[in-house]
């Protein structure tokens, strides 16, 4: 058996993030070639990711970057737990999978793990660290935002884990102390669309057909329907869109009407959750 010392396992222990026992193992088994070690460590965590691909990930974080040319890209890197969320070889690995997916202006996912990533691509990078990690990882969301200028606002849920919320704004004008009052009212408000005319008609036919049948069952007049109708489905845009929505800072006014008086014109939001 090789003479494996405990300077070897703690220094490989702190480069891969294993665990004491597989490091033993490994640097056993390799006669004490570091290197050799990790592939072994490596294939054995490779295996490991297929057990693990029907397991959770609802932990994780979110990142962004503005790219530079009137692009800024946000994404979510998933984990199973919180433990491995906040340790700094995740929080390294989510660095470099934004730096591999932002440089390929990805827009989808699967575009995103198919962008090259130092010596393979995005989808190898997070295979090769979720083998190490012991845990699922995975790319869940992306997105590519467009607008002359950007507010990135990170937001953490807990002191103890990275940020769990991200949002991106686009817009031109130059106000950016209002953007960024803008960005961090979507991290609370979660709209999902821009503008009333960005909801798809499908789901406004849905809603209107909903709170008709509500209005109905509540024995309105006949008469007055189509305006109590229209008057409930202004209430759904202003849930659901960015512009209709009670400013969080001062519900007397709407977001449309605080970057109207800003001077700010939003071209495009994204806004991402851990887990939802």
């Amino acid at each position: 058996m090789a003479n494996v010392s405990i300077a070897d396992i703690k220094a490989l222990r702190e480069q891969l993030g294993t665990g004491m026992t597989d490091t033993k193992n490994a640097l056993v088994e390799a006669d004490g070639d570091i290197e050799k070690a990790t592939e072994i460590l490596r294939l054995k965590g490779a295996k490991g990711n297929a057990k693990r691909a029907d397991r959770s990930t609802s932990e994780g974080l979110v990142a962004a970057v503005e790219n530079g040319d009137g692009t800024a890209t946000l994404i979510e890197l998933a984990c199973e737990t919180d433990f491995v969320a906040k340790g700094d070889k995740f929080v390294g690995l989510a660095d470099r999978v934004l730096a591999a997916v932002a440089a390929s202006r990805a827009e989808t996912v699967e575009a995103a793990l198919a962008a090259p990533a130092e010596a393979g691509t995005v989808g190898e990078l997070i295979d090769g660290e979720a083998a190490i990690l012991g845990e699922k990882v995975e790319l869940r969301r992306v997105r590519l935002v467009k607008g002359e200028h950007f507010s990135i606002y990170l937001h953490k849920t807990s002191k103890d884990l990275p940020p769990q919320v991200g949002v991106v704004l686009g817009y031109a004008g130059d106000d950016a102390e209002t953007a960024r009052s803008i960005a961090q009212h979507i991290s609370f408000a979660a709209p999902e669309y821009l503008t009333r005319e960005d909801v798809p008609a499908e789901a406004v036919e849905k809603e209107r057909a909903l709170v008709e049948q509500i209005t109905r069952e509540e024995g309105k007049p006949e008469a007055a329907l189509p305006k109590i109708v229209e008057g409930r489905l202004g209430a759904f845009f202003k849930q659901v869109a960015l512009l209709e929505q009670d400013y969080a800072k001062d519900n007397k006014l709407s977001v449309g009407k605080v970057v109207q008086d800003a001077g700010v014109t939003v071209s495009d939001f994204a806004r991402f959750k851990v887990g939802a």
